[in-house]
């Protein structure tokens, strides 16, 4: 489990940008959001 404060595991994924990686962006601030049901028909 990933806790605030600690650093999160590195992932691969493929974006609408092309590939793009946690490495991609060491040493910045970033937030990460994920929200599954926005995109399902209701």
């Amino acid at each position: 489990m990933v806790k605030i404060g600690l650093k999160a595991p590195d992932f691969t994924l493929e974006s609408t940008k092309g590939k793009i990686s946690l490495k991609d962006y060491l040493g910045k601030y970033i937030v990460l959001f994920f929200y599954p049901l926005d995109f399902t028909p209701v």
